[in-house]
């Protein structure tokens, strides 16, 4: 089979290092029966270790000769390959208590996370590959420089663990950033406390539009002074000074 030449409009970068592609497996601990999904499965260097311990796989690929590679490679009845667009797709289809897998194309790992949370309820668990920079972003504590708008979102939806280290000369062709795997579990949905998804969605999105303005600045116009004070939340604080639970009771005040 010829040699595949990774995409630059893909973002695709294949893993080669056996030693992280055992510690991410591992990882992941899949089981016989799981429902487990690879987001672009690539040139398969974690698809074939996972399909030693699955079932049956899915796949999600846009790139059309990788897709028939995988046609060639593997039986229908072992993989189900989804053809198209993973920030189009509907993951519910597959089912639920899904486990989510990939190397995620760094060029749309940021909106691909933001889909993937609207699936939430229908994940058991999602391991990703990503440029370590979004880790950092994902795992970020108020009051950090890289505290956002996924910090505050993600965090709200799910418990994350960082776990490994990648660098760059696990992958080829090699990136010029480092990369790490992060997991995410869904948090129980007694955990969620916000009346309103929608209305909370938008208070952090508009709190983090112009992260260098003070709170007064950023939600005038959706918090009056009486609503701070109510609050106990100190105007001149910046977006990243405020915890998740803040922008929870902001949105629960609002709703």
């Amino acid at each position: 089979m010829k040699e595949h030449v990774a995409r630059k409009r893909f973002g695709q970068n294949f893993l080669v290092d056996q030693g992280i592609i055992g510690a991410i497996v591992s990882a992941i601990n899949p089981q016989r029966g799981d429902t487990v999904v690879e987001i672009g499965p690539g040139l398969g260097a974690i698809t074939r270790p996972l399909l030693d311990r699955v079932d049956h796989l899915h796949v999600v690929e846009i790139d059309r000769d990788l897709i028939a590679r995988l046609k060639k490679q593997y039986p229908r009845e072992r993989m189900t390959i989804h053809e198209g667009d993973a920030l189009a797709f509907d993951f519910a289809t597959i089912g639920g208590k899904l486990h989510l897998v990939g190397n995620l194309p760094y060029n749309i790992s940021t909106p691909l996370l933001f889909h993937l949370a609207d699936y939430a309820e229908s994940v058991y668990d999602m391991h990703f590959m990503l440029q370590k920079e979004v880790v950092e972003r994902m795992v970020a504590t108020p009051g950090d420089a890289d505290f956002g708008r996924m910090s505050v979102m993600l965090q709200y939806r799910f418990h994350l663990e960082w776990l490994i280290d990648v660098p760059p000369e696990s992958f080829d062709p090699a990136p010029k950033v480092q990369s790490a795997v992060v997991r995410l579990i869904p948090k129980d949905v007694a955990e969620l406390n916000a009346k309103n998804h929608d209305k909370f969605a938008q208070i952090v999105r508009i709190a983090f539009a112009q992260r260098r303005k003070m709170l007064r600045n950023t939600l005038k116009g959706t918090l009056s002074d009486a609503d701070f004070a109510e609050l106990g939340i100190d105007q001149t604080a910046r977006p990243e000074d405020l915890t998740v639970e803040d922008y929870v009771r902001i949105a629960n005040h609002l709703s």
